[in-house]
């Protein structure tokens, strides 16, 4: 397919070279910061613009890879009736781009990208169109890149999986940064809990979270949750933290 991405942030690069990597052809990149767009037209040998008015007017797709606050925005600047137009948020209904097109949807990519990436990941797709001529050429453009994760879902159900995203990705990176501090603050190393991340995460492939859950928690082990609640005395965010998560865990079972 012959594509424009709007965008030049992390999912507009990681989706882009997914594409070519697939076959497909960047026709054009457009962004409002110039530079970024060129460095990726560069990159896929393609044109870039930082003006609607250029964007080119005959793609078979428009994907629009901005942040979720800025799709309302970018809509309310382009005009591409007969074409088909998505955007890659969870969050933002596909209606949104209705004065776009009558041929529009959503291509959403449920992975966390960054442009550095250098082996680009398995990116399960979550697609949805107005129409048929927009679903059909989602979803083959999905099956391209993606070949058993393309699923259609409508806005509510991307919205739940994007609340379950966050959860899983989000909030455990930002466990990992709270115990990263903690191990710097106490002189030790935050590099040796790396086994046990990767061993947890790999876990979850092949039996149910509840299932492989251990610790002092689900033991009710209260003489080691004691102990660890005084090691925290001088930690008092993840001290809270430590509490809330014993407590779900223990109400759990």
């Amino acid at each position: 397919m012959d594509i424009v991405i709007i965008g030049s942030g992390n999912v507009a690069a990681v989706l882009g070279r997914k594409f070519k990597a697939a076959g497909h052809t960047i026709l054009q990149v457009y962004s409002r910061n110039a530079s970024a767009a060129s460095k990726l037209a560069y990159e896929w040998d393609t044109d870039s613009t930082n003006y609607t008015s250029l964007i080119i007017k005959n793609a078979d797709v428009y994907l629009i890879a901005v942040a979720d606050d800025a799709i309302d925005r970018v809509a309310n600047e382009l005009r591409l009736p007969g074409m088909v137009v998505a955007h890659t948020a969870a969050s933002v209904p596909k209606e949104v781009l209705k004065r776009v097109t009558a041929h529009y949807g959503v291509f959403y990519p449920l992975q966390s990208l960054r442009k550095e990436m250098a082996v680009l990941p398995d990116v399960p797709i979550f697609f949805d169109g107005s129409d048929e001529l927009a679903r059909k050429k989602l979803a083959a453009l999905a099956h391209s890149i993606s070949d058993e994760n393309v699923i259609e879902a409508g806005d509510e159900a991307r919205l739940k999986l994007h609340v379950a995203a966050v959860v899983v990705s989000n909030f455990v990176n930002h466990l990992y940064s709270l115990a990263e501090e903690y191990c710097r603050k106490e002189g030790i190393e935050f590099k040796q809990l790396l086994p046990l991340i990767a061993e947890t995460a790999s876990r979850v492939k092949e039996i149910s979270p509840e299932q492989s859950q251990t610790g002092p928690a689900l033991r009710h082990d209260s003489e080691t949750i004691q102990k660890h609640l005084e090691l925290l005395k001088n930690h008092p965010q993840l001290k809270n933290i430590y509490v809330l998560l014993t407590e779900s865990i223990q109400q759990a079972k």
